[in-house]
C-alpha cells in the first residue's frame, strides 16, 4: 500500500507539473495583446474616416434638381434707396449692388477674377480696384485694367414689388458685361 500512495503522489506531482508547464499570462503579454487590439481598432476607425471623406468628396459634385434647389435670397431694400450711378456694399451678402446710369441693377461678386482677392469700390475713380495686383473693373464689372482675365462674377437680381432682391445662392460667371445681366424696376 505504501507503493500505491507514493505512486499517487507522483501522479499528482506529474499533473501539477503539467498544469505548471503552461506559464501564466504575464502582465507584459496582456499589455501586448491590449495594444494590438487598440492599434487594430484605431486602424479601422481611421479607415472609416478616410472612406467617409473620400466618398463625400466623390458625391459632392452631384447636381441638384433645379426645382428642389433652395435659393438664398437677400433683400437689398427699396429701389428708391439706390441712386443711379452708385454702388452699395453688402459684405454680409458677399456682393456689391450697382445701380447703373440707366437705372438698372447688377449685383457683383466681392472677389477678383484673377486670384480671388476682395475688391474695393473707389468712388473717386468710379471703379472697383483689386489691392492684390491692381486689376480694376468698371461699375458694371467689366475689366478696365488686367491681369484679371474676365469680368466680375454676378448674382441674379429681381425687382419684386419695388424691392431689390439678390439671389446670392447662384453665382454666375461671364467674360464681359451684357445688358441681359441687368435687372430693371
Amino acid at each position: 500500500m505504501k507503493n500505491k500512495k507514493q505512486h499517487t503522489k507522483k501522479a499528482v506531482v506529474i499533473e501539477d507539473e503539467k498544469v505548471e508547464s503552461n506559464p501564466p499570462i504575464t502582465e507584459q503579454e496582456s499589455r501586448r495583446v491590449f495594444l494590438k487590439k487598440l492599434w487594430k481598432g484605431l486602424g479601422i476607425l481611421a479607415s472609416l474616416e478616410f472612406a467617409t471623406v473620400f466618398f463625400g468628396f466623390l458625391l459632392s459634385g452631384k447636381k441638384e434638381d433645379e426645382g428642389l434647389k433652395s435659393k438664398q435670397i437677400y433683400d437689398a431694400g427699396s429701389v428708391s434707396l439706390f441712386q443711379p450711378n452708385t454702388v452699395t456694399a453688402f459684405r454680409g451678402g458677399r456682393f456689391y449692388l450697382a445701380r447703373l446710369e440707366d437705372g438698372g441693377f447688377i449685383a457683383l461678386s466681392l472677389r477678383c477674377t484673377h486670384l480671388g482677392c476682395s475688391i474695393n469700390w473707389e468712388e473717386s475713380k468710379k471703379s472697383f480696384v483689386c489691392p492684390c495686383h491692381s486689376s480694376s473693373f468698371s461699375i458694371d464689372g467689366d475689366v478696365l485694367n488686367p491681369p484679371a482675365p474676365k469680368a466680375l462674377d454676378y448674382f441674379p437680381v429681381k425687382i419684386v414689388n419695388g424691392l431689390v432682391k439678390v439671389d446670392v445662392g447662384t453665382k454666375l460667371t461671364r467674360n464681359r458685361f451684357n445688358k441681359s445681366q441687368v435687372a430693371y424696376a
